[in-house]
């Protein structure tokens, strides 16, 4: 069997874990990423990524999350990840953190979609409640060598509200040819019934606009502006950083 991650992968992984215990939210995003609309693609087994970011909005509420991953191989290569936030809402802090499973069942390439199936849940920390779950396809057109589009459709279980959303998202990908730099839009949201005095913004469409600098394979930082992220109808800005690290030799 491949090795799963490298020692120096496992490590960097499993500090951030912790480190990222003691600032933490319930306001987990399905894709665990800033960017929302997932791809099919996953890695080689034995490569590892840390994912994070802060998001600040204009009216005041903040997220800043970190999300270590690897690729296993379990049969068939399994990218195992898990979310950590800590985010401001309505000037309260919440704590929270999402588990997530993700195999592609069909890899994409120039001209042919590829699709991936991914699984996760949202635990509030604070008193160890399963708040959430969510199933999700995403399915991803390579167009080019420099240019993809990304379709998720899924399901969403509120435990909370006790209520049930269709979950959707498009978006596309467009790099230089160097990869040095990366354009991504993306549209994205929840669809479902809701009260007549909650917030209605929770079932409106919610997007996000980035740029990404890539100067080096193993790391990116991105900037990205966005509306409506988490269903509450204010402008959000993301700085977003990926450092990566390649399988361990054979």
């Amino acid at each position: 069997m491949v090795r799963s991650v490298c020692v120096a992968s496992r490590v960097m992984a499993a500090f951030l874990v912790f480190t990222a215990m003691a600032f933490l939210s319930d306001r987990v995003y399905a894709a665990g990423a800033a960017y929302q609309v997932d791809t099919a693609e996953v890695s080689e087994p034995g490569s590892c990524k840390v994912e994070s970011w802060a998001s600040s909005a204009s009216n005041h509420d903040f997220v800043a999350a970190v999300s270590p991953a690897c690729v296993v191989n379990m049969l068939r290569p399994f990218e195992l990840s898990a979310q950590f936030n800590r985010s401001r809402a309505d000037e309260a802090w919440s704590t929270g953190a999402s588990p997530k499973l993700k195999t592609n069942i069909l890899p994409s390439a120039i001209g042919r979609w590829g699709v991936a199936i991914t699984a996760n849940a949202a635990v509030d920390l604070q008193t160890g409640e399963n708040t959430a779950w969510f199933v999700a396809v995403p399915a991803t057109l390579r167009l080019s060598e420099v240019m993809r589009i990304n379709v998720n459709a899924g399901y969403q279980r509120d435990r909370l509200a006790a209520r049930d959303y269709f979950t959707y998202g498009a978006g596309f990908d467009w790099r230089t040819s160097d990869n040095v730099w990366t354009l991504t839009g993306e549209v994205f949201g929840q669809a479902g019934a809701i009260a007549e005095d909650d917030n209605q913004s929770i079932i409106r469409p919610r997007w996000q606009v980035g740029l990404r600098w890539r100067p080096v394979d193993v790391f990116n930082v991105d900037l990205i502006y966005g509306r409506n992220l988490t269903g509450e109808n204010a402008n959000w800005i993301t700085l977003a950083t990926v450092f990566r690290f390649k399988p361990a030799e054979k």
